[in-house]
């Protein structure tokens, strides 16, 4: 999260427009990428007339200098000043590889004259229909029209920012599976070999080889020491006893081999009961962790979460986590109590969070769970979102709430929020009978459109609009 993004420029021409008009939108488009905060490319105005892409040989120019920068960009932005020739525009970005912007002027009144009338409001529909033909995906956002230096288009360079690196992050993923899944969680089953066909690659690693790797760590340790310190520093983990502090050192440390030694961009966590019964701890602490260093972690091996979270993180360049639909908020029909034991990340937490022992796990066998992070899920807009893979699709939601400041009482324990919902109750029919798990993924921010986009437009995934 945080790497500078780079997109490519392209510019339309047409024979009988005013090719002068290029120029110009060059150096808008540059001033607005730039100003943004990100990087571009392009290739060199001199090449073609007036830098812009028209003719079949043009558009095959900019297609070879495309394969020459390969992995260098990550998206397209396809300019439109003037009315597009659509032969050159296919020829230059069928094999683009990336997503594609498709960003077209608007006219002014005062300059209609055939020396300024730009009809790119027009041209861009040649072009849209065009790539629908050939099957090449491509991203139009609101307004039809905008200017470069426009306050609409710079929302415009942010979203479609967010979608690219959804996009990019998701097509090509390995997701760690650390344990099989819990027996009394059918919830949470998916389809290995679904993920795969979408490019989400499956590591998965036997919890006993966890918890033998766990045992071969000294106490002493370099990695065991600095972890403890690290922890130490993130949590308040003041309640702890050092031993248990130690071992929940050693899991950390183990958990970061398997993702550094197989390349992981996420993973999900077998957390109960083997943990708690053999090793005497509580993992939670440690997914939230996790999380906020970027690397999304889900617990109770919810694979599917994994997904939406690692794609919200992407979108936002913001921690996530996984919730459980979890209470009622007394008689408000559209608030919603979610929860979990401690993966919440800090950086969505109101302050610190407390290690403690595991309110369920000491009621039938005290000492075992101490590991849960406490607290309590700041307020703000949020965007819900989840996941599962049938008959070999992956089918996704996305919606968009906000927590509140709605109390909850003390004694709740581990860590949630209370969140508004927007007609929740005809949305939980849609998740119910769309047979979605107990569990959210949740990112900060409103990012529903961008994922719909990054997810139907160019991964494939199947949409279900819990919203309508």
């Amino acid at each position: 999260m945080g790497k500078k993004m780079t997109f490519a420029l392209a510019f339309c021409n047409r024979g009988f427009m005013p090719g002068e008009l290029i120029y110009g939108a060059r150096e808008d488009m540059i001033k607005a990428v730039t100003d943004a905060g990100y990087d571009y490319i392009a290739m060199d105005a001199e090449l073609t007339r007036f830098g812009g892409i028209e003719t079949r040989d043009e558009g095959l120019l900019y297609a070879k200098w495309l394969k020459e920068h390969e992995g260098a960009y990550d998206g397209v932005i396809f300019s439109m000043p003037i009315f597009a020739d659509e032969n050159g525009a296919i020829t230059a970005l069928q094999d683009a590889g990336v997503p594609i912007f498709m960003q077209a002027y608007p006219d002014e009144i005062g300059k209609m004259d055939f020396a300024h009338r730009r009809d790119a409001f027009c041209g861009k529909f040649s072009v849209t229909d065009v790539f629908t033909q050939y099957q090449v995906p491509f991203t139009v956002m609101k307004p039809h029209v905008v200017h470069p230096l426009s306050e609409a288009f710079a929302q415009n360079l942010k979203d479609f920012a967010a979608i690219c690196r959804v996009v990019n992050g998701m097509k090509r993923c390995n997701i760690g599976c650390i344990g099989a899944r819990t027996t009394a969680f059918k919830t949470v089953r998916f389809d290995e070999i679904t993920m795969q066909k979408y490019g989400i690659n499956v590591e998965s690693f036997d919890l006993s080889e966890l918890v033998f790797k766990v045992g071969k760590k000294a106490d002493d340790e370099e990695a065991v020491v600095k972890k403890v310190a690290d922890l130490e520093a993130y949590s308040d983990f003041s309640g702890v006893p050092e031993d248990k502090k130690r071992t929940l050192a050693k899991i950390s440390v183990v958990i970061d081999e398997y993702i550094r030694d197989y390349h992981l961009d996420a993973i999900a966590l077998r957390c109960w009961n083997e943990m708690e019964e053999i090793l005497r701890v509580c993992p939670c602490v440690l997914l939230s962790e996790l999380n906020d260093r970027g690397i999304a972690a889900s617990c109770e091996i919810d694979m599917c979460s994994a997904i939406t979270m690692r794609a919200m993180a992407l979108a936002s360049e913001t921690p996530t986590t996984v919730l459980d639909w979890n209470n009622n908020y007394g008689e408000d029909e559209n608030k919603v109590i979610l929860f979990h034991c401690g993966p919440v990340p800090k950086s969505l937490m109101t302050d610190q969070g407390r290690v403690t022992s595991h309110k369920m796990f000491d009621k039938t066998d005290p000492g075992s769970g101490c590991g849960t992070n406490e607290g309590r899920i700041r307020p703000g807009k949020v965007t819900l979102s989840n996941c599962q893979t049938k008959d070999g699709k992956i089918i996704v939601y996305a919606s968009e709430a906000e927590f509140t400041d709605d109390p909850i009482e003390e004694a709740f324990f581990g860590c949630g929020g209370v969140c508004e919902i927007p007609d929740m109750q005809e949305k939980m029919i849609r998740l119910a009978r769309g047979g979605f798990k107990h569990h959210t993924s949740v990112g900060a921010g409103h990012m529903k459109e961008i994922l719909k986009e990054a997810f139907t437009t160019y991964l494939g995934y199947e949409w279900v609009d819990i919203d309508r």
